[in-house]
């Protein structure tokens, strides 16, 4: 493993307590290049880990509280009528950061929330027929919370295609939650996160990442497993391209986080759950009985042959 995620991995661990595999996973998806969708109930650490994330590559954390009065200009940015110079100035909006924390993101319209699918997509903003490219390493980290409904508009299929992973962080076990309040008389951990690199280590970093060893036998592997769910009888819309894509990546990512120099079949295991499930279409039948996304690609993780 690099010093880079090493750090990385002590950084986020010490704000975000008792969920080390979560953490890694997150790790994985921005080593890949991947969005991340966190789908959890409030107050569980996700604010947190985006700030701490941020500050951990020394880069620029934005937050955007998505509501339904929320318009696409205050995502993006937009030119502002300057009244002495008589001209128009350019005024860019908080998606020009390094991390960008989508809060509640489905609390937004859907035209606001496709704000993002450009930037997310291709690192750009086009932008009154302008294109205006984003500093990378550009990430988002979107929310939103599963329990309330009210007021909230359902991530459409694109989008959510857009994301490389969809976890939860949860609640974190008892006695991490007792440290938890203990050290709240001092100064919050994630006030005190210390840079493991620049933008440019980070970009070094996932550099590295992209060109680790992937056999043609993984590649097959990885097919296999997005082949599997079109043909699901239970689901209605399996993974795209995107997701075998997605999945090839986040698999170098976790393999990284591992400290290998090569995927191998227990890295795309490891990741598939989180890269797959979100993209898939549960059937009617199939989701009045009880039948979840997430177990559907557990079975298919159990019956395609691993190769060996």
């Amino acid at each position: 493993m690099s010093e880079f995620i090493q750090n990385l991995q002590t950084n986020l661990r010490r704000v975000i307590r008792g969920k080390p595999d979560e953490t890694d996973l997150v790790i994985a998806a921005f080593l890949g290049g991947g969005n991340v969708l966190l789908t959890d109930v409030p107050g569980t650490g996700k604010t947190t880990l985006a700030k701490a994330f941020a500050a951990s590559i020394s880069g620029v954390f934005h937050r955007i509280q998505f509501t339904p009065d929320l318009l696409p200009a205050d995502v993006t940015g937009g030119s502002i009528y300057n009244q002495k110079e008589g001209t128009f100035d350019w005024r860019p909006g908080p998606v020009f950061c390094n991390v960008l924390l989508a809060d509640e993101i489905n609390r937004a319209s859907p035209r606001t929330q496709s704000a993002l699918l450009e930037a997310m997509a291709e690192g750009q903003v086009s932008i009154e027929g302008e294109t205006r490219m984003l500093e990378q390493p550009f990430w988002v980290i979107a929310t939103q919370n599963p329990v309330e409904s009210h007021g909230t508009y359902p991530l459409p299929e694109a989008q959510l295609d857009r994301f490389a992973m969809e976890l939860s962080l949860g609640y974190p076990p008892r006695d991490q939650e007792i440290e938890i309040l203990q050290s709240l008389s001092g100064t919050a951990p994630v006030d005190e996160v210390a840079p493991v690199g620049d933008l440019d280590a980070a970009r070094a970093e996932r550099a590295r990442v992209a060109k680790l060893h992937v056999d043609v036998d993984i590649s097959r592997y990885i097919v296999s497993l997005v082949e599997a769910t079109r043909s699901e009888p239970r689901l209605k819309l399996g993974a795209s391209p995107r997701g075998g894509i997605a999945l090839y990546r986040c698999a170098q990512g976790h393999a990284a986080v591992k400290g290998r120099d090569a995927v191998q079949p227990d890295d795309v295991k490891a990741v598939a759950g989180v890269v797959l499930s979100h993209r898939l279409g549960l059937e009617t039948k199939a989701k009045y009985s009880g039948v979840t996304k997430r177990g559907v690609v557990d079975e298919i993780l159990d019956r395609v042959p691993v190769p060996v």
